[in-house]
């Protein structure tokens, strides 16, 4: 099946959407504030003769030309860590305060984890949840590399999280960048569609349903949600916040988002969703040459 023909008719420019899914994603780091900063960190880079070119909506960005850029004393160090550009929009879209309690749902390897971290001036506190016990050697490794004290880590089904362990308070704020389909990662990954099936798509939306329920559930009222996935498929974006607001205490906020985007999709196919999920922010490669993305921004009403 031509997977990426499926979302022709939601692209304003297929030709280019298509051309830009063909090309090899740039390589990007993201400087980590807790331990430098990004006069320093380009500095390190500058002296190790290592190119970079910085992102226009966020200085902390830096693209690099290396396949590999986790190659240099920098890195090692923890004053950078590889994070694709568009990873880094969900943390900046939920925009947690110093001394905040924030929940990452979905959180290994841990890139948003620490991005999170940083937000956070490394004071008050991240839990970082995921179930896969890998993935969470690497997100336990990350956040050691870079510095982060303010990071709990817990292996759970984020649909059951628990609270008690943390006093049984809810949070500020809740990151949900949940398992997807991965369709926007085919710069990166080549392979990402070859065993793609629609079944597939409606299993795991089921599961980023319940995420994000549990999410807005666990988050005190005021608080905020940002949903976000690497994939273009309706059913797992616009139709899981759809589910979200007919049946917990939330709503969808429009917010600025310094790139290049659309906004979401209200009809699908068959199906219609409610018109507030207009305010959630579709990228497309060719928007501003990077990977798949989508991100939503909600708030807890009850």
């Amino acid at each position: 099946m031509d997977v990426l023909g499926r979302y022709e008719g939601l692209v304003d420019d297929v030709e280019a959407f298509r051309a830009a899914c063909d090309r090899p994603l740039p390589s990007a780091v993201r400087v980590n504030t807790i331990k430098t900063t990004v006069e320093r960190a380009r500095d390190a880079l500058d002296d190790e003769d290592i190119a970079y070119d910085a992102a226009d909506w966020h200085s902390g960005l830096l693209r690099l030309p290396e396949a590999q850029p986790g190659t240099n004393w920098p890195y090692v160090h923890g004053w950078i860590h590889g994070q694709e550009e568009v990873s880094a929009v969900p943390a900046r879209v939920l925009d947690p305060q110093p001394g905040e309690r924030v929940w990452d749902a979905c959180a290994a390897p841990g890139s948003k984890t620490t991005q999170l971290a940083t937000l956070l001036d490394d004071t008050g506190l991240v839990v970082a949840t995921d179930n896969n016990l890998g993935r969470i050697a690497a997100l336990r490794s990350n956040a050691e590399r870079l510095g982060c004290t303010n990071v709990a880590v817990t292996r759970e089904d984020a649909r059951n999280h628990s609270l008690k362990p943390f006093d049984s308070a809810p949070y500020d704020r809740a990151l949900v960048d949940v398992p997807c389909s991965c369709e926007g990662t085919v710069r990166k990954n080549p392979d990402a569609l070859d065993e793609w099936t629609l079944d597939h798509v409606h299993d795991i939306a089921g599961v980023q349903k319940g995420i994000l329920r549990r999410a807005v559930q666990a988050t005190r009222e005021g608080g905020t949600v940002v949903y976000s996935t690497c994939t273009f498929a309706p059913e797992e974006n616009e139709a899981v916040l759809d589910h979200a607001i007919r049946e917990e205490d939330c709503e969808l906020l429009d917010f600025d988002l310094p790139l290049d985007h659309v906004a979401g999709v209200t009809a699908w196919e068959d199906e219609t969703y409610d018109p507030s999920v207009s305010r959630a922010k579709r990228i497309y490669p060719h928007h501003n040459d990077t990977g798949g993305f989508f991100v939503a921004k909600l708030e807890v009403t009850g």
